[in-house]
């Protein structure tokens, strides 16, 4: 692989290729080696304490920060050497080498990495290919809880048709990744880079947020298709075209997401957003998240009704175009797919908000009359089912447009009688007994302490399937778009 590239706008661009068979592969293995080793001397904090707290090899303990300090040392060198590669990231790299040696001149305490945080801007480089060497102290959601060092080559995934639909979906925060390269702490489920995850003395304004769709397009075809072949679903053309093509599954996921992430602010909202860490009933967040695949799922049917009535008039689609339509009749299905197959059943029962949004979808498909278990197979209505899907982005909008004149209990409440007039809650659960009047007289905490942790169980569909799939959704950590 060549080392530069013709971007879309015809500027030729460096980047660096494939780890393993470039000429400063060397480089980059360094650079992953000394991280990893770095890990085994981290606390969960990010720091290395002076004295290793393994088992001693001799008389005397190994001095932790020595090592440290090795270790250090081959990451700046090797950031220096690779940096040539990534013009594009210069003031970051730069700073990223700044935060290293201070850290290390500091003693190893909890790492700072805010420096190098806010020159790193990869927001301003949406370009298809580019790619970013990422090193920095964090935790990785869905992953590790530690901040330790992580190190991550990545690349950009912005396709022409993306480039035009963020015009009319502007998401100037968004950025689409594909994962080359990385230590273990992205050898898990997560499929995000976050810049809240990064040890830092403050937080700053962020600017950017990105998403994984390599994993996510490769997880999703793996889960599908043990899931349609379990269930007998005869797949539609379309959907099942996706399962034989991880690039075309990638830039669908691109397409659902960047609608997905900006409807986080847009709408009818409550004042306090959903996405402020804040201790609630965990079916809130399912709303939250169902209600922004919903909406992605919504303007996609938008979108084809608008490019396919063009059409009908007689008027010829751009490329672009008829790429762009091409997808959004394929977002539709992924919402639905990965939502039923994969979100319903991957995680512990303990207050999993993903889960019970890919129950309520089902069992609300189910009991619409467009989803079907007969036979022991699961069918569609196709005709029937974007509507469905509408109404209940259009119930939980609903519940948003009220809890503006309801008080912040009231509204979790109502919340929790949307889900449950389409999900069976919990016998043991106290919410659906109805509360006593201490809790509804008291705190909003006594509300959040008295939903259970399963509060929705599974349906005797999903316990069935899930014994079956659980296999093939854990074999999806750390997937990428090459396995």
């Amino acid at each position: 692989m060549s080392f530069t590239q013709t971007t879309q706008h015809g500027a030729s661009q460096s980047i660096v290729g494939e780890p393993e068979v470039v000429e400063d592969a060397a480089a980059w293995h360094a650079l992953k080696g000394a991280a990893i080793a770095l890990q085994a001397l981290q606390a969960k904090d990010g720091s290395v304490p002076s004295l290793n707290s393994g088992p001693s090899t001799g008389s005397v303990a190994e001095d932790a920060h020595a090592a440290a300090s090795s270790h250090v040392a081959t990451i700046i060198a090797s950031i220096a050497e690779l940096a040539p590669r990534f013009p594009h990231d210069a003031e970051y790299l730069e700073a990223s080498i700044a935060d290293f040696a201070r850290w290390e001149a500091e003693g190893f305490g909890v790492p700072d990495f805010l420096d190098s945080l806010v020159a790193f801007q990869p927001q301003r480089h949406r370009i298809d290919g580019i790619r970013h060497l990422v090193v920095f102290p964090m935790y990785t959601q869905n992953g590790s809880s530690n901040r330790f060092v992580e190190a991550l080559i990545v690349e950009v995934i912005w396709p022409e048709f993306i480039a035009q639909l963020e015009t009319e979906y502007t998401n100037k925060l968004f950025v689409s990744l594909r994962l080359v390269d990385f230590t273990p702490g992205y050898d898990t489920n997560s499929a995000v880079l976050f810049p809240e995850t990064v040890a830092m003395r403050e937080i700053p304004s962020f600017t950017w947020g990105a998403i994984f769709q390599d994993r996510e397009a490769a997880r999703y075809r793996r889960v599908v298709q043990a899931a349609s072949a379990i269930t007998k679903l005869d797949l539609p053309e379309a959907a099942a075209r996706m399962l034989d093509d991880q690039e075309l599954t990638e830039q669908t996921f691109v397409m659902w997401d960047i609608i997905h992430d900006r409807t986080h602010m847009r709408g009818d909202l409550p004042f306090d957003p959903f996405m402020i860490k804040q201790r609630m009933p965990y079916f809130l967040y399912s709303l939250e998240e169902l209600r922004c695949d919903l909406t992605a799922f919504r303007e996609c049917v938008a979108i084809t009704a608008r490019l396919r009535a063009r059409i009908d008039e007689g008027t010829t689609l751009t490329d672009t175009e008829d790429e762009m339509l091409d997808h959004a009749v394929l977002v539709q299905y992924a919402v639905i797919f990965d939502r039923i197959f994969r979100f319903a059943i991957t995680g512990t029962r303990v207050r999993n908000y993903d889960g019970v949004g890919g129950q309520l979808l089902f069992a609300w498909l189910h009991q619409h009359g467009v989803l079907h278990w007969t036979d022991t197979s699961l069918a569609f209505d196709w005709d029937g089912v974007p509507a469905a899907v509408v109404a209940l982005g259009d119930a939980i909008d609903e519940l948003y447009w009220r809890s503006i004149d309801r008080p912040k209990t009231a509204h979790w409440l109502a919340a929790y009688e949307l889900v449950r007039s389409t999900l069976t809650p919990n016998p043991a659960s106290a919410w659906a007994r109805g509360l006593p009047d201490d809790i509804l007289a008291g705190l909003p905490r006594g509300y959040t302490d008295a939903v259970m942790d399963d509060e929705f169980p599974l349906s005797m569909f999903y316990e069935a399937l899930e014994k079956k799939m659980r296999p093939v959704i854990e074999s999806t950590a750390g997937i990428r778009g090459t396995d």
